[in-house]
């Protein structure tokens, strides 16, 4: 019974409060997940984010629909937030999204997933799969990200996916 952990960071040369109103807009997941997930919010938009908000999505994982409803259980502007799916295709999915001021335009972004595959210990086997799907969705995440909120974002490597 194997937790994973996915940690990215990202440097973007804006203000954190910018920062954290655009990963605060629901409506911007659509804008950085790869589109062959074909990722819909079914939430009525705009979501008023709080502590107990709920957003329900749908998307096509390995070509199969799934449903996911992910609960905002933390919700500290601008510092953090952390999303945990309540319905989906993990036995364990809370993602924390923390922003760091590191100076008056320079913002620090860190995302941490922390997942449990279902079946397991058998679910465990398609780690290996999974864990480069996670990759290549999180690489798409930050290019779009960079992308959208200004090309001075600085990447830094891939610290941890076990």
């Amino acid at each position: 019974m194997a937790e994973h952990v996915l940690y990215r960071k990202l440097e973007i040369e804006l203000p954190r409060d910018e920062v954290f109103a655009f990963f605060a807009d629901a409506g911007n997941l659509e804008r950085i997940t790869p589109p062959e997930l074909n990722f819909h919010i079914l939430t009525p938009q705009p979501i008023g984010i709080a502590r107990g908000t709920l957003i329900d999505y749908r998307l096509r994982l390995r070509g199969l629909p799934i449903s996911w409803r992910t609960e905002i259980s933390v919700w500290d502007p601008p510092n953090e937030f952390v999303d945990r799916q309540l319905r989906g295709p993990y036995k364990q999915w809370i993602h924390r999204h923390t922003f760091t001021e590191l100076g008056p335009r320079r913002t620090l972004i860190e995302d941490q997933v922390r997942y449990r595959l279902p079946f397991e210990p058998l679910g465990d086997l398609a780690h290996f799969i999974v864990k480069r799907e996670l990759t290549y969705i999180f690489d798409f995440r930050q290019k779009a990200v960079k992308k959208i909120l200004g090309e001075t974002a600085s990447d830094r490597p891939l610290a941890a996916v076990g």
